[in-house]
């Protein structure tokens, strides 16, 4: 598996983790342990996300950081990246 695949299968891991303890605090907004990890996933994604896009573009169009060009749909569009 190469990095960019890599990258993203992390991303995507951090993802359901971040979505399943957001659903678990709403029911138990007082579990420390839970909203610790949670803020633990949060950063270990965005660091992961700081990561994709500086090595391989932005993931989603409001991650355009170039004020003097539009990245969002430099080849190959980001659906055809495999």
């Amino acid at each position: 598996m190469n990095e960019r695949k890599m990258l993203l299968a992390k991303i995507k891991k951090y993802d359901f983790a971040i979505k399943e303890l957001n659903l678990y605090l709403d029911t138990h907004p007082n579990c420390r342990r839970a909203l610790s990890l949670y803020s633990s996933y949060v950063k270990l994604r965005k660091e992961a996300v700081s990561e994709f896009t500086e090595n391989f573009g932005p993931l989603t169009p409001d991650m355009n950081n170039d004020p003097q060009n539009w990245n969002w749909i430099s080849d190959p569009w980001p659906w055809e990246r495999s």
